[in-house]
This record gives C-alpha cells, sequence and structure tokens, in this order.
C-alpha cells in the first residue's frame, strides 16, 4: 500500500474509533444526564404517553392526569388546587416538577424500582404503563380551614399529629394553580411563570419549608425548656424588671410597649411566659448561658441540618451570638434565630407529646397502578428534647398562655388549648412578623398540633395568628369525632 492510502486508512480507522468512543461515551457515561434533560422530546414523549399516578388526600385525588386527544396523551390536573398547590407542586412541560410530583416522581411516573414486577407484567399482558398513587397524610377539613383563614394574606400552617409526626396542613399563602404550569402549551406556562414571578413574595415558594423567619417569643418556649430541665419549676420566681441593660452595654431591653411585667420586678416563670415578659427571658437565657440555649434548640431539631419529609426542609437556626448581649436578644427569639413554620409546628408538637419529637412526615404511603400498598411510612421519634415531666409543665404554662395570657383568641370550647404567641421584629420600615404555635385536645390528649406564621401583620401574634390557629385545630377536632 502507497503512502497516501495508508494516511488515508489509518485516519478513517482513526475516525471510526473516534466515533465509537463518542457512542460509547454518550449511550453509557452521558445516558442518565441526557434521559433526564428537559429538553430530550422522546422521553417527555414517553412520559406523557403514560398514565401519571395520583396524588390523593382522603381518598380524593387532588392531582391527577386525564387522557386528551392532543400530541401528548396526558394532561396533568388538580381538582382543588386552591387548597393543596402548596403541596402538590407542579409538572411542568418547561420547569419541571416540584413539591410532591418531584419527591415522589418515581412512583408517580411508573419508573420506581418498586413496581420492577409490574412493568415487566406490562410487557407480557400488553397492559398500558401507568404510574402508582401517593396517599397523603393531610386532612381536608383542617387543610380547607387554613386557606380560609389565611385568604388574603402572606403566610403559612403547619399542623401536625402530635403522637406520630403525620401532617394534617401545610399551607403557604398566597397559593397559586399548578394547573397553569402543567398544561401543554410551553407559551402559556412561561406567561403565567413570570406573572408568579412579578409577585412578592413569588407564590410557588413553600414557606412552611423553604423559608426560616425570627419567631420572636415562641422562642421563649426553647428557653423555658432549657431552665425546667436544669432545675427551675413554673413556679420558680424569675426576675421581670420594667427594662433590662443588655450586658457589657447601656442598651436597654424592654417589654412590650414599654409594659412592667410585675410591679415587684419578680414574678413566677409560669407567668412570665403567660404574658410574654421579655426582660425576664432575655435575663434568664443569660442566666442560663449560650451553650445551655442552643442545646435546648437543638433537642428540638433546631441546627441540625435540613431533611426531608420528603418535601426538602431548610435548617432551622439560632444563628452566631456574639457575647451576652446578643445572647439576651436571642433568647426572646430575635438576632440570628432563624426557624420555619414547620420547626415552630415541631416546637409545639414535642411538647405535647409529652416530650417525645416524632419526625414529620406527609405521605402516608405509596401505591402501585392497582392500589397494591408498596410502602407504608411508619411514625418515628426524631429525639427527646425535654423528660414527660418537664413537657408536662410547659403544656401547663401554654395552657395559662391561652387562658390567661396572650394566646386567648385560640381558645376552643370544650378543648384544652395550649400556646404560645410571638411578634418578631423585621425592621424599622416593615411590619412585625405574627406567630402562633399550640396545640388542642381533649383534656390531657393533645391530638393536633400547630404553627401559624403571618407575614407583616399588622397587629401582635395574639390578635392575627392565634385566631387562624383556632379556626385550623377547631375544624380538625370537629371533623374527627372530638366535638
Amino acid at each position: 500500500m502507497n503512502s497516501p492510502l495508508r494516511k488515508v486508512a489509518i485516519s478513517v480507522l482513526v475516525l471510526f474509533t473516534l466515533l465509537i468512543l463518542n457512542a460509547n461515551y454518550i449511550q453509557v457515561v452521558r445516558s442518565d444526564e441526557l434521559r433526564g434533560n428537559a429538553s430530550n422530546t422522546r422521553i417527555l414523549a414517553e412520559e406523557y404517553d403514560r398514565e401519571r399516578g395520583a396524588i390523593v388526600v382522603d381518598g380524593n385525588p387532588v392531582a391527577m392526569s386525564v387522557a386528551t386527544d392532543d400530541t401528548l396523551t396526558y394532561l396533568r390536573q388538580y381538582p382543588q388546587a386552591d387548597l393543596y398547590s402548596t403541596v402538590t407542586g407542579y409538572y411542568s412541560l418547561v420547569y419541571g416538577n416540584t413539591g410532591i410530583e418531584d419527591a415522589e416522581d418515581g412512583i408517580l411516573s411508573g419508573s420506581d424500582d418498586r413496581l420492577a414486577f409490574r412493568r415487566i407484567a406490562d410487557l407480557f399482558t400488553g397492559r398500558d404503563p401507568s404510574g402508582g398513587n401517593v396517599e397523603l397524610t393531610l386532612d381536608a377539613a383542617a387543610q380547607q380551614a387554613a386557606v380560609t383563614a389565611l385568604a388574603g394574606v402572606q403566610g403559612a400552617v403547619v399542623a401536625l399529629d402530635p403522637s406520630t409526626g403525620a401532617v394534617l396542613s401545610m399551607v403557604s399563602s398566597p397559593g397559586y394553580d399548578p394547573a397553569q404550569l402543567s398544561s401543554h402549551d410551553p407559551a402559556a406556562i412561561r406567561a403565567y411563570s413570570d406573572s408568579l414571578g412579578a409577585m412578592d413574595p413569588d407564590p410557588r415558594i413553600n414557606t412552611t419549608v423553604a423559608e426560616r423567619h425570627s419567631p420572636g417569643s415562641v422562642f421563649k418556649l426553647v428557653v423555658s425548656a432549657a431552665a425546667l430541665e436544669d432545675g427551675y419549676t413554673s413556679e420558680t420566681v424569675v426576675p421581670a424588671p420594667q427594662q433590662y441593660t443588655l450586658p457589657g452595654t447601656s442598651r436597654p431591653l424592654n417589654n412590650y410597649n414599654g409594659e412592667s411585667c410585675d410591679p415587684s420586678g419578680e414574678q413566677p416563670l409560669i407567668d412570665a411566659l403567660t404574658i410574654s415578659c421579655n426582660t425576664a427571658f432575655a435575663q434568664l437565657g443569660v442566666e442560663l448561658g449560650e451553650d445551655r440555649v442552643r442545646e435546648a434548640a437543638e433537642a428540638f431539631g433546631i441546627d441540625q441540618g435540613g431533611f426531608e419529609m420528603p418535601l426538602p426542609v431548610v435548617e432551622s437556626t439560632v444563628g452566631d451570638i456574639d457575647g451576652d448581649a446578643q445572647l439576651a436578644v436571642a433568647s426572646i427569639g430575635q438576632q440570628n434565630v432563624q426557624i420555619t413554620p414547620l420547626q415552630g409546628a415541631m416546637i409545639a408538637a414535642a411538647i405535647a407529646n409529652d416530650g417525645d419529637l416524632m419526625t414529620p412526615y406527609l405521605v402516608d404511603q405509596l401505591q402501585a397502578p392497582d392500589l397494591s400498598v408498596v410502602d407504608q411510612t411508619d411514625p418515628e421519634v426524631m429525639g427527646q428534647p425535654v423528660s414527660a415531666e418537664v413537657a408536662g409543665q410547659l403544656q401547663d404554662m401554654m395552657v395559662s398562655v391561652v387562658e390567661n395570657g396572650s394566646g386567648r383568641r385560640a381558645q376552643i370550647d370544650g378543648y384544652t388549648v395550649g400556646g404560645k404567641t410571638g411578634t418578631a421584629q423585621t425592621s424599622a420600615d416593615d411590619d412585625d412578623n405574627q406567630w402562633f404555635v399550640g396545640f388542642a385536645g381533649p383534656d390531657g390528649d393533645p391530638q393536633i398540633a400547630v404553627a401559624v406564621f403571618i407575614q407583616g401583620g399588622q397587629g401582635t401574634g395574639g390578635d392575627l395568628s392565634a385566631p387562624v390557629a383556632q379556626q385550623v385545630m377547631a375544624a380538625y377536632l370537629a371533623a374527627n369525632g372530638e366535638d
């Protein structure tokens, strides 16, 4: 073979080698990346030709697929989207999946390994493949009450079953219509997305788990827990001056509206929590020390990292504390203390459950297309932030808040209700944020724990958030045979 032919042959061989290597790289190394690419129309067509499973609450679908005459066979619909958009998220041609649509995509799409035998059976029987269902823990009555109570308000509600950790209600307000992000019209999807993005806050953000805020006086429950675990009792008399000078500074810390907590300048711990005395808890936090306050917060799940339930939850935190002056302010839920509404509900739930903090969960069970159960969530203890004895004292103190103090508007006739209000300063130009966390049930048997967060409301946590909590807890108790 002469030299020119040999060069051509070598060049062709090199090109074929590169072609083979590239094909293997694409099919082996990048296969998962390309398969998951939103621009892969073959994968999109395959997904939309398969009936996606339903997301179900109390036996009723709140997200479902229906057959169409479009090029894409199935269209995602969201009955009662106004109630459940916070949880379902959307299933979008353009923007992918969010919420439960994302967290449980494997089951819903039918690609989960737990449905492998079903897929094999479909091949042999010629049956059209389909996805499985996701049964949520939400209670329809509690969810409706939360949405109604938050109408026109920026805020969030989370309710838990204290004994199991099951999420009974999860609402972030304002809501949105996931169907408009899940249509088959990309231009319309983008236009609706742009309109949502122009809002402040963006309704697609799930405030209950994805945002954290200063809890204000709700954090006094954590400081109370630390004190009681260290030998204080609810009747221990603590300093409660009209004004407290922050350690190492000349800066005074005042009570709400400059009020006096007690003419004597001291009061029992239960009374300090009942009226939410700032000076008492600022001084108490300093007496306990930063390490003890942090330990108590961590025991409730704060500064323990984010987790999934299965929605991702951002970490709540005490934040940096530089010296006793900052510790005093942190002890009343300001400074750098930041928690999610879910974390607020977890604090109330642990106290209501005699000190056991249950792991929150939103999915009750996963079902195959034939409705057989492929997975069931079993309640798990996340930790024990306080002893049963201390939890009992905290329960009594929280009941006093509702019966005699700032949480009176959370009262429910015929039930024992405990709670803690919070009013958290944001900036000089913005309204304060309002909180209420609490529990309710027949005497000695709390059935529901709740956290209500209202952003920038005119008033206090007792004025604004406590009535929302009352409506949610009352609706749940009435609907579940406890009236």
